[in-house]
C-alpha cells in the first residue's frame, strides 16, 4: 500500500511541475539554512571535545572575591601544592601561553604562538605524539636539558614532513632545544598553539603571586565538580595560612573544560541563529501548506470521487501526507548542497585564528541524517492540516460542484492565518538582522579615541642572550624606533608592548600617596611603558600638563602620564598633576611615579567591549621593556607601502628579530568587530529568505483568492464598480493580512531582542529598526498584492458572468 501511495504521489506531483518546482524551492531554502546552522551547532555545542573522557576534564582557577576576581590563572607553586594535596583529581597539569621564536639555520626565524606545559598534559588529554615522544617527568624539572615538541603545521611547512627532524637541535628563543616529538595533525591545544616546551624550566622560579597558568585537571571516577571545588577551596585556605603575604584571600573555582572553551556569548549567538533558521523553516512550511490547501481545492472533485468509491478518510489523508513528505525528501538534497555552500562561505568569512582548532563544522553523516529527519517531519507538519482540511467534504455537494469551486470559505481562514504567521516570523528575523547590522555600523563609527588612519602596526620579538635584560631590550627598541622614524614617508612612531585595539600593556594594583587601602581593595589600573611620541603618533590630545620629552621617555625616570579615566577615579574632584602613585605586580618595586600629564582616553583592546575605558598610566619604556614589542607607525599615504622599508630597517638592526602580526590599524579595527558584520550578514540572509517566502505566501493567497472570486469581480464591474476600487479591494486584503502579521511580529520581537541584548551595540527596542522593517514589509506586501490585483481589474465581465 505504501508503494502504491508513493507511485500515485510521484504521478500527482509531476502532473503539476510548476507547483512542484515552487514547493521544492521554498522547502530547499528552509531546509538548507537549517542544515547549515545544525552543522555549526553540532560542531561547536554537541560533539564532544577531542580528548579522552573529555567530560571529566575541568579547568581549575584561583579567585579573589575582595578584588572581584572570579577567574584567575594559577601560580606555578600553587599548582604544585594543589597537585600534591588534592584527593579528587588523577592529575593536575598547567600551561603557560608564550611567544616562541624558532630558528634552525635554514631560514629566517619565525615567531609562533606556543606554550610551556606540564609533562603529563598530553597524556591527560589522551594525545600521543605522531612522531617521537611527548615530555617525560625528567624533561619537566629545573635544570633539565631543553627539549621541544613541534606542532604538525611547523612540521609540514618548515620541515616538509621529514620525521628526521626528531632528535635534531633547533633554537627556541635563541636557546638550543632538542626536538623530541611531533604532534598529530589537528592538534593545537589549547587553541592554536604551534609548539611546546616543558613548564618547569620556564616557571620554577616564578613567585607565588604570578598567577598566569591555564590549569587543567581530570576528575577521579565518582567525583563531582562540587566536591572538587570544595576540596580545592580548603587547600587554598591552607595556603593562605602558610603564605599570607601571597595567598591571603585567594580561593578556588572549578568548571568544566567545555564551559571554558565555549563561552556563554558564543553559545547564545549559535542558539539564536538556530532559532532564526527554525523560523525560516516554519515560514517555508506555512508557504507549502498554503500551496497544498489551494491545490487540494482544485483537486476537491477528485478527492470526493475517491471517497465516493470507498476510500476512507484516513486513506486519503495518508495519500496527501505522502505527497507532502515526498516534497520534503525531494528538497533535502538541494538543501544539503545549499548548506555546504553556506558553511564554506562561513569558513571564508571568519578570521582563521579566531576559530579554535578543535571546532569543525560540515555536512557530515550526522547532518545528513538530520536533514532527512527534518524533511520528513516538515512534510508531515505542513501536509497534515491541508490533508485534513481537504477531506472534510460533503460528498453530495462536492460532486455537484465543478472542480475547485467548493468549500472555499472553510479554507480561507487557514490560508490567511498561515500568511499572517509568515509575515510575523519574517518581521522578527528582519528586525534582528537590522539590529546586528546597526550594531556593526555603530562600531564602525565608534570613536577609538585616536586617528586610526594612516597607521601601520607590527610586533617584534627580542630574544636570546643579547636581550636578556630590560635595559638591553630598551636600547634595541629605541634604536629600532629611530631607524623607522628616519624612513621616508614616516611621520612618527612609538614602541610598546601595547598596540591600540590589539591589546597589550601591563597592570596592577595602585597605591595613591596619602591614601590607605585594605589589602586587595586597591584600585586596579593599566600600566603601560612607551617610547617617545605615543601621543603624536596616535593623535591623542594631552588634556592637561605635558608629554614626555625624548630624554625622559628613553630614560628610566619615575614619571607618568595618566588618562582622564584614571585622573577622575583616583583623584576625584582634585587635580591629578603632581600626584604620586605606585603599582604592585610590576618590576617597579616601591617606586613612586609622579603625574606630569593627563591625556584623553583611547581604546587599548577590541572595540566590541561594552565598557572598554579603564584607568591607565603610561610610563617611560625602560620600566617595562618586554621581549614582545609592538610598533605603531604613522605614515604619509598608504601604510601598507611602508612594510618593506620597516622590515629592512629592522633587519639592519638585527637580522634575527622576527616580525609578525603586520596589519594596518584599519585592519585591526575591523578585526575587533568582524563578528557583528558576520551576524548581520547571516541574519540578513535568513531575513531575506523569510521575506522571499512570505512574499510568495501573500502573492499565492491573493492570486488564488482572485481566481476564486472571478465571477464576483465580474459582477462588480458589470454593475459599474470602478476598476480602481477593485484594485484597492484586493490590495487592501493583502495589506490587512500583512498588517496583522506585522503587529504580531512587533510584539514578539521585543522579548526576542532582549535575549540577545548583550550581543548588541544598539537598543533592543531601536525604533529605526522596527519602523523601517515594518514599512519595508508593508511595501513588499503591497507589491505582492498588486500583481494579482491587476489581474482582477482585467477581468472581462461577460466572460466572468458566463462562469458557473
Amino acid at each position: 500500500m505504501l508503494l502504491q501511495d508513493l507511485r500515485y504521489a510521484f504521478r500527482a506531483l509531476f502532473r503539476t511541475p510548476v507547483f512542484t518546482a515552487v514547493a521544492v524551492l521554498c522547502l530547499s531554502l528552509g531546509i538548507g539554512v537549517n542544515t547549515m546552522i545544525f552543522g555549526v551547532v553540532d560542531g561547536v555545542l554537541v560533539q564532544s571535545l577531542p580528548y579522552q573522557d573529555a567530560e571529566r576534564l575541568v579547568v581549575v582557577q584561583e579567585t579573589f572575591h575582595r578584588g572581584n576576581i572570579r577567574e584567575s590563572g594559577l601560580s606555578y607553586k600553587n599548582m604544585l601544592d594543589w597537585k600534591e594535596r588534592n584527593t579528587v583529581f588523577t592529575t593536575i597539569a598547567g600551561l603557560q601561553y608564550r611567544s616562541l621564536v624558532l630558528a634552525d639555520g635554514g631560514g629566517e626565524p619565525d615567531r609562533y604562538s606556543g606554550a610551556s606545559i606540564s609533562w603529563d598534559l598530553f597524556a591527560m588529554l589522551g594525545w600521543p605524539a605522531a612522531h617521537g615522544r611527548t615530555f617525560t617527568a625528567e624533561d619537566d624539572r629545573p635544570g633539565a636539558e631543553p627539549v621541544v615538541i613541534l606542532g604538525d603545521e611547523i612540521f609540514q611547512r618548515r620541515y616538509r614532513g621529514d620525521p628526521s627532524i626528531v632528535g635534531k637541535r633547533v633554537l627556541v628563543n635563541a636557546r638550543p632545544h632538542t626536538v623530541v616529538g611531533i604532534m598529530p595533525p589537528n592538534f593545537e591545544f589549547p587553541e592554536n598553539q604551534k609548539l611546546y616546551t616543558p613548564l618547569a624550566l620556564f616557571a620554577h622560579d616564578r613567585p607565588r603571586t604570578e598567577r598566569g597558568l591555564f590549569t587543567l585537571a581530570r576528575l577521579k571516577d565518582g567525583v563531582t565538580i562540587e566536591r572538587a571545588g570544595s576540596e580545592l577551596t580548603a587547600i587554598a585556605a591552607q595556603l593562605a595560612k602558610e603564605y599570607p603575604a601571597d595567598s591571603d584571600g585567594w580561593g578556588a573555582a572549578v568548571q568544566p573544560l567545555r564551559e571554558e572553551f565555549i563561552p556563554d556569548d558564543v553559545e547564545l549567538i549559535i542558539w539564536t541563529m538556530m532559532g532564526a533558521v527554525t523560523l525560516v523553516l516554519l515560514i517555508a512550511c506555512a508557504n507549502i501548506a498554503n500551496l497544498l490547501i489551494a491545490r487540494a481545492s482544485v483537486r476537491q472533485r477528485e478527492i470526493s470521487i475517491r471517497a465516493a468509491l470507498g476510500a476512507g478518510r484516513w486513506r486519503i489523508v495518508r495519500q496527501l501526507v505522502t505527497e507532502a513528505i515526498l516534497l520534503g525528501l525531494m528538497a533535502a538534497p538541494i538543501g544539503m548542497v545549499l548548506a555546504v555552500v553556506g558553511l564554506r562561505w562561513l569558513d571564508s568569512a571568519m578570521p582563521p585564528d579566531d576559530i579554535p582548532y578543535f571546532i569543525h563544522w560540515a555536512v557530515d553523516r550526522r547532518a545528513m541524517v538530520y536533514t532527512i529527519v527534518v524533511s520528513i517531519v516538515t512534510g508531515i507538519i505542513f501536509g497534515l492540516a491541508p490533508a485534513f482540511q481537504a477531506t472534510r467534504v460533503n460528498l453530495h455537494e462536492s460532486l455537484k460542484e465543478r472542480s475547485g469551486t467548493g468549500g472555499q470559505g472553510r479554507r480561507a481562514w487557514l490560508r490567511n492565518t498561515l500568511v499572517v504567521i509568515e509575515v510575523a516570523a519574517s518581521l522578527v528575523l528582519l528586525v534582528g538582522a537590522s539590529l546586528f547590522v546597526r550594531s556593526f555600523q555603530n562600531l564602525q563609527k565608534r570613536d577609538a579615541g585616536f586617528k586610526a588612519a594612516p597607521l601601520m602596526t607590527m610586533r617584534v620579538f627580542l630574544t636570546g642572550e643579547a636581550y636578556q635584560t630590560a635595559e638591553s631590550r630598551a636600547l634595541r627598541t629605541a634604536d629600532i624606533v629611530r631607524r623607522v622614524e628616519s624612513l621616508p614617508g614616516v611621520r612618527s612612531a612609538f614602541a610598546s608592548n601595547l598596540i591600540p585595539l590589539d591589546g597589550g600593556g601591563g597592570g596592577g594594583r595602585a597605591t595613591v600617596e596619602g591614601r590607605t587601602y585594605q589589602k586587595g581593595e586597591e584600585p586596579n589600573i593599566g600600566f603601560t611603558a612607551v617610547t617617545p611620541h605615543l601621543y603624536r603618533t596616535l593623535g591623542v590630545r594631552i588634556v592637561r600638563g605635558r608629554d614626555f620629552s625624548d630624554t625622559e621617555a628613553e630614560a628610566k625616570r619615575p614619571l607618568a602620564i595618566v588618562n582622564e579615566t584614571m585622573a577622575k577615579q583616583l583623584w576625584p574632584n582634585q587635580e591629578a598633576l603632581g600626584r604620586r602613585f605606585k603599582v604592585a605586580g610590576n618590576d617597579t618595586g616601591d617606586e613612586w611615579f609622579t603625574v606630569i600629564g593627563v591625556a584623553a582616553d583611547f581604546f587599548h583592546s577590541e572595540m566590541d567591549d561594552q565598557d572598554p575605558l579603564f584607568p591607565c598610566a603610561y610610563v617611560p619604556h625602560g620600566w617595562m621593556a618586554t621581549p614582545s614589542t609592538g610598533l605603531t607607525i604613522r605614515v604619509d599615504g598608504d601604510p601598507a607601502m611602508i612594510t618593506g622599508a620597516v622590515r629592512a630597517a629592522i633587519r639592519e638592526a638585527d637580522p634575527n628579530i622576527p616580525l609578525y602580526n603586520i596589519r594596518t590599524m584599519e585592519e585591526l579595527r575591523a578585526l575587533g568587530y568582524w563578528q557583528y558584520g558576520l551576524f548581520g550578514v547571516m541574519f540578513s540572509m535568513f531575513g531575506a529568505v523569510a521575506l522571499f517566502l512570505a512574499s510568495i505566501g501573500v502573492y499565492g493567497v491573493l492570486s488564488y483568492a482572485v481566481s476564486q472570486r472571478t465571477q464576483e469581480i465580474g459582477v462588480r464591474v458589470a454593475l459599474g464598480a470602478d476598476r480602481g476600487a477593485v484594485l484597492r479591494l484586493v490590495v487592501g486584503q493583502g495589506l490587512k493580512l500583512a498588517g496583522i502579521g506585522i503587529l504580531i511580529g512587533l510584539v514578539l520581537s521585543v522579548p526576542t531582542n532582549f535575549i540577545v541584548k548583550s550581543l548588541l551595540f544598539v537598543k533592543p527596542t531601536d525604533p529605526i529598526s522596527f519602523i523601517w522593517v515594518s514599512l519595508f514589509l508593508i511595501l513588499v506586501a503591497a507589491f505582492a498584492s498588486y500583481l494579482p490585483a491587476r489581474r482582477a481589474t482585467a477581468v472581462d465581465p461577460l466572460i466572468a458572468l458566463r462562469t458557473e
